[in-house]
Formats: structure tokens, sequence, C-alpha cells
């Protein structure tokens, strides 16, 4: 039997069920994205686009799925705490995909700021839900984003009214925790009305040595002249597979940050899709891994540049040891009309041993002749001559290496425009550089 007609079968058995446990926004369009499952199935190796990845064999397998919402005897407030140095958020969690209910002191937001339950928020303000949920998550170009438009019953929605600033970052903590082998569908609706400004931190971590296997569509709605940042930490172990779809809008004048760290997966395959249809949008987007064992991280990206006079950075560096596998391929396009579009998009990587393997493939796309556009991508091994030098001057090989990875990625890093967050991801990554982060140890960005 095909992977696929397992969840067939489950959602027509028990669509019902998961509709009553949902809410009528996130109702609304899973016939629809049913219909498109059924039609599309899960991506293959044919297509381009997954080229790199294998997702039906990930589904294959008999995975539990908490269809009537079942809580967690688990306080998360009592398990994980937060006290890096110098860093204050309002903090939340999601226990697999459904949000957390307990209350907690640092989560003060600024009057009019929504951030909670989606299926709850959705009740409380249906005409905010109708007017974005899906409408950026295009169920019929993709099964992974039907997949999880059928299943979705919570996640979180952030909603930021207009020229409001919230000053406290606001940090998500995604728990992976079962006795069984668990599949769980989270989505996330942010929205930023014009002039509004926030940080979100997002970090993945699991709890237990199972099997896990999470979908995730994030939709971002950027209003005008709003700035936004996003940082992706991704610190779970070797047992877990994470699809996810982040699909970003971004109006006139509004600066985005996009940042996605990978310090320890089973397999990852992450899609960002940015549309820029305002004048003058600017988008940051970069990117981290760093793999060994079998691990593998598959970044696809696309920013299009619909209009003129907008901005797009773009950055990802992977380092790759032992048998890790890893894919990037970026697209830029600039389409007719989107005249003094400025784009820059770089790939590096290290493959640290022969076995490690790195697929990198940067793309333009560009129908504007007034246009400043670049890419470039390179896969190598560490430079001997600097080894060779840092040993001449006494420093032992090993550490030479460290020294040299951890420069490498350093750049990524330093995009962070928070300088707490900045500053422990420094020590975490030098940790994982020196093996101290085997796996996943509670909230690793908080201990």
């Amino acid at each position: 039997m095909k992977a696929e007609q397992q969840y067939i079968d489950l959602f027509t058995q028990c669509e019902a069920l998961i509709c009553r446990h949902s809410a009528e926004g996130l109702n609304a369009p899973r016939a629809k994205a049913f219909a498109d499952f059924e039609r599309l199935g899960f991506p293959t190796r044919k297509q381009e686009k997954y080229k790199y990845t294998e997702v039906g064999k990930y589904f294959a397998p008999d995975f539990g799925l908490n269809l009537n919402r079942l809580e967690f005897p688990v306080n998360p407030y009592e398990v994980f705490k937060c006290d890096v140095p110098n860093m204050s958020t309002s903090l939340y969690f999601v226990i697999n995909d459904s949000f957390d209910k307990h209350d907690h002191p640092s989560a003060q937001l600024p009057e009019g700021v929504l951030f909670g339950s989606l299926k709850e928020l959705a009740v409380q303000h249906p005409d905010l839900i109708k007017n974005h949920y899906g409408k950026l998550a295009d169920t019929s170009k993709d099964g992974i984003t039907a997949f999880n438009t059928m299943f979705a019953q919570d996640g979180v929605l952030m909603y930021v009214p207009k020229n409001v600033v919230i000053e406290k970052p606001i940090q998500l903590v995604n728990i992976l925790r079962a006795d069984v082998d668990t599949l769980s569908n989270r989505r996330l609706l942010i929205i930023l009305e014009e002039g509004a400004q926030a940080k979100l931190l997002v970090c993945d971590h699991a709890m237990d040595n199972v099997n896990f296997l999470s979908t995730q569509v994030t939709e971002v709605f950027v209003g005008e002249n709003a700035y936004f940042d996003l940082y992706e930490l991704e610190e779970t172990h070797n047992s877990t597979v994470r699809f996810s779809q982040l699909f970003v809008e971004q109006q006139a004048g509004s600066n985005v940050l996009l940042n996605g760290m990978t310090l320890h997966n089973g397999t990852t395959r992450n899609t960002t899709e940015v549309q820029l249809v305002g004048r003058g949008a600017e988008i940051s987007l970069c990117g981290m891994a760093i793999a060994d064992k079998n691990e593998q991280i598959d970044n696809h990206t696309t920013i299009d540049h619909k209009v003129p006079d907008c901005t797009s950075n773009e950055l990802f560096k992977y380092v790759l040891d032992d048998q890790a596998v890893g894919a990037f391929a970026g697209k830029v396009l600039v389409r007719e009309g989107a005249q003094h579009t400025s784009s820059q998009q770089t790939n590096r990587n290290i493959c640290a041993t022969r076995e490690a393997r790195m697929y990198t493939q940067p793309q333009l796309e560009i129908y504007a002749d007034d246009v400043k556009c670049s890419h470039g991508a390179t896969v190598g091994q560490l430079d001997e001559n600097a080894l060779f030098y840092m040993q001449q001057r006494g420093i032992p090989l090993k550490e030479a290496r460290l020294l040299l990875m951890f420069a490498f990625v350093n750049e990524v890093i330093d995009y962070i425009r928070m300088d707490a967050l900045k500053d422990r991801l420094h020590r975490l990554v030098e940790k994982r550089f020196r093996g101290e982060l085997n796996k996943c140890q509670g909230c690793a960005i908080c201990k």
C-alpha cells in the first residue's frame, strides 16, 4: 500500500472527529486540501523541487496522531527553565501540535496583541482567520501543504496591530513528547499590520527517544513599513523527521529577517517562499546547518520579486561531517517590470569527510533589465594551509579544525538582531562542534 492511502483512509473515516476538535476557520479548507492530496499525493524525487528528499518513505510507518486532542500530563514551564543571560522573552509552548494553556508571568504583551492557540482564537476572531488562513499556503501546488491542512487542528496565531511595537522578543518552544512513534501537524499564522514590529524565536526540541514526524506550515503577512524577525532553532535528535513550509508576503517598505539554524536533527526538509509585493520591501534570508552521522538537511527557497525597488539578501552555510547529506536549492525570481531589484544569493559548504555529500543549486530567473543580481555556491573542505599554519603555532589539529568551522558559520549567526541570542548561539555552536550536544537536553537554548 502506498504511503498516501493510509492517510486518505484515515481522513475519510475521521473527518468529523478532526473537525469536531478544531475550529471552523481551520475546517473550512479541509475538503479542498483532501481533494488536492488525493490528486497530488506526497512529492517524489522525480519532482525537481524534491530531488534530494524522498518524502513518501518517512510517512509510510504507522504513526500515532492525537486526533482526540488528549492533553499530555506535563507542565513545560516546570520542565524548561530559561535563564539565558540578558535575554528576557515572553515564553510560550506547543506540545506536539497543541498550544499549551499554562499561564506564565513572563508572557506580557502590549494591548491588542494576540498570541495563543490558533483553534481558540479562530473562534474569537473568525474574520482574522478567514482573511488570512490558507491564503499563502496553496494546497493545490504541494502535497505536504495539503496534508498538513487536512490534519492540522491547532497551532499558534500571532497578531500585531497597526503601529504596535513589541519590545520584548517572543519565544515559542515546540516540544515533541510521546511514548510511541508520533506524527504531529502544526500551523503558525503570523500577521503584522502596518508599522508593527516584533521578534519571534521558535525552538524545536524532543523529550523522548521515539520516532517523531512533524509537519509545520507557517504563513507570515507583513504589512507596510513593518519589521519582523523570525529565528528558528532545531535541536532535536536523530529519530526526528521535520517537514516545514514557510510562506511570507511583504508589503511596501517592510523589513524581514528569516534565520533558520539546525544544530541537531534526523531528517529535515525546509521550504521557504517569500513574495515581495510592495515597493521598497527588504528580506534577509539566512540558514545554517551542522550535521554529522547520517543526518540530512534540505533547504529549498524561493524569493519572488514582484514589484520594483525591492532588496533580497540570502546566505546559507552547511558544515557536514561523517555521512551527513546536505542540499540547497535557492531561486530568485525577478518578474517583468520589477526594475531596480537588488538581490544577492550565497551558499557556502564544507564537507569535513569524503563520505559527506552536499548538493547545491543556486538559480536566478530575471525578466527585468535594470537590476543588480548575483549568486554563487561553493563546496569544499577545510583549508589545509590554514590548518598547517595554526598547527605550526602550537594549536592542536582538532582545535584548529574547530576554530575554522566556527569562523565559517559565524557569519550567519551575526545576522541575528538579538545580542543575547547571538551570544548564546555562539556558545551552542562551539559545544556542537566539540561533540558536547549529543542530543536535545530539554531546551538547550534556555539552559
